[in-house]
């Protein structure tokens, strides 16, 4: 995707500033150990203990009814569980944050489908994205500074839409829309993105350009990525965690848990 190649001028302008609350001295970014949650004596989570390391690219799979949104819930604190403990590094207790004060910490959020000012300009939701005062005066008044225009330019070009930045988010393709939704949240600032699905509906072309996006992203940003679908996740080549009944059933790479009897079981009731 153009604009990858020049990913080291952008991340100067996206490191969190959260980075210097966050105790990463073990490499860690996140923590969830004997996490378990219940629905109606449903047990979505079950005593799980999932880890993902500082500037990771991980993929999430796993069949209906793994856990795999409800983990994501509890991460960005929609449910909280009923027992465990999530850690976002070494100082920050996920379980005794808000919603809104998680992803000011730095855990930004993407579902499934693109939620965009669709009226709006790729620029405009760009811009409406930065952090910063969001009550009405203060946005009514707002003017951007040299750096802010940089820094939205610089993440138009990290997403792959430059050329359409005056162009109305709603004539977009569902791919661009997900890279524009992603490009906001990269205008908050997050050290870690959990991202539900983003091939779902894409062409192949748009596909491959996700795949660069995200792993380009990683490194400076941890990625967690959920996902059905499993040449996007190979192609994504990275370590991967496989879900069932709310706990891990098999980790590592994409060779590795296909191979895995007990995946295989599960993935094709044999």
């Amino acid at each position: 995707m153009s604009g990858l190649m020049q990913r080291d001028r952008v991340y100067e302008f996206l490191v969190p500033k959260v980075v210097d609350d966050l105790d990463l001295s073990h490499g860690t970014v996140l923590y969830m150990e004997d996490v378990s949650v219940s629905f109606d004596g449903f047990k979505a989570i079950n005593e799980l203990n999932f880890y993902v390391e500082a500037g990771e690219l991980r993929c999430v799979i796993g069949p209906n009814g793994a856990g795999k949104t409800t983990m994501m819930d509890i991460i960005t604190g929609k449910t909280r569980p009923d027992q465990g403990a999530v850690w976002f590094g070494q100082r920050m207790n996920l379980l005794r944050m808000s919603e809104p004060e998680i992803a000011q910490a730095g855990i930004g959020r993407k579902f499934q489908k693109p939620t965009v000012f669709e009226y709006h300009s790729v620029f405009e939701n760009l811009e409406m994205s930065m952090n910063g005062p969001k009550g009405v005066w203060p946005t009514l008044v707002a003017r951007l500074n040299v750096e802010q225009k940089e820094r939205i330019d610089q993440v138009a070009e990290t997403i792959g839409l430059t050329e359409h930045m005056n162009r109305s988010a709603g004539l977009l393709s569902h791919g661009q829309k997900q890279w524009l939704e992603i490009g906001m949240l990269l205008m908050q600032n997050p050290l870690m993105l959990l991202v539900d699905e983003p091939a779902a509906g894409m062409t192949h072309q748009e596909m491959d350009r996700t795949v660069e996006l995200l792993t380009g992203l990683a490194g400076q940003h941890s990625v967690v990525v959920v996902e059905h679908d499993m040449d996007f996740v190979r192609a994504l080549n990275s370590r991967v965690t496989v879900l069932h009944q709310g706990t891990v059933l098999a980790e590592g790479n994409m060779d590795q848990v296909q191979n895995d009897p007990k995946v295989i079981e599960v993935y094709l009731g044999e």
